[in-house]
């Protein structure tokens, strides 16, 4: 009985260092959402509440460490329940980066806008791809959640289509840019905030292969997605 008590303990803890995990990424998925809103209308006041946000964001990670290192500590855990802490705490890191990504997006909008050029610059094609950067998050979070490893591997091939809007995107702004050399110091914020998406969307991914990681204890980063398929089979 001792025994199934304590197991029932460390599963609750578990289970609540978990759900902080998830509270992390709705918080983070709303700053990508607010980040996007202000790339869109160009508005400088739901930027600086991006901005804003990430002194929670940071805050939080810092909690779920902690946590993590309490339940480490006390628990010593082995084979899975190792892996999942793990995982989580991988999880965090990146999530975190994602904020940051979003303040960064945030701060890029903000000076676009104090440049006052920001209605002439092409940004249509940067918002399909913070969309998809967010969906792809949004994803990679439920599967998560039901340590889906199925839903992990397609996260993993998405993230391609992210990496080929930015591509294109690069093309077309350095054509902007040699059209209308005036627009060229707007145009390198715009670079970098389409940087910060394409990251968004490279977190993602990390936290599909921290969920492989979790349920098939197979290391998939770096390798082709011949072998990741094969790792989940």
């Amino acid at each position: 009985m001792p025994d199934k008590h304590l197991s029932t303990q460390f599963d609750s803890e578990l289970n609540g260092v978990s759900s902080r995990v998830m509270e992390l990424g709705g918080l983070v998925e709303s700053q990508i959402r607010q980040a996007i809103y202000a790339l869109s209308q160009f508005s400088a006041e739901v930027a600086e509440q991006v901005m804003e946000a990430e002194a929670r964001v940071n805050a939080m990670e810092v909690d779920i460490d902690r946590e993590l290192s309490s339940i480490i500590a006390r628990r010593q855990p082995t084979a899975r329940d190792l892996r999942l802490l793990i995982a989580i705490s991988k999880t965090t890191a990146n999530l975190e980066r994602v904020g940051d990504e979003a303040e960064k997006i945030a701060r890029m909008v903000k000076s676009i806008i104090e440049s006052g050029s920001s209605r002439s610059l092409p940004t249509s094609e940067l918002r399909v791809a913070a969309d998809m950067a967010s969906g792809l998050l949004r994803k990679a979070l439920d599967a998560f959640a039901r340590l889906d490893t199925a839903t992990a591997v397609s996260i993993l091939k998405e993230d391609d289509l992210i990496d080929k809007e930015f591509d294109g995107f690069v093309r077309k702004l350095i054509t902007y840019m040699m059209e209308d050399p005036r627009t060229i110091s707007a145009s390198l914020d715009l670079l970098f905030l389409a940087k910060a998406i394409e990251r968004i969307g490279d977190h993602a991914k990390n936290i599909a292969e921290f969920i492989i990681y979790i349920v098939k204890g197979a290391d998939v980063r770096h390798t082709t997605m011949e072998n990741v398929e094969s790792a989940v089979q």
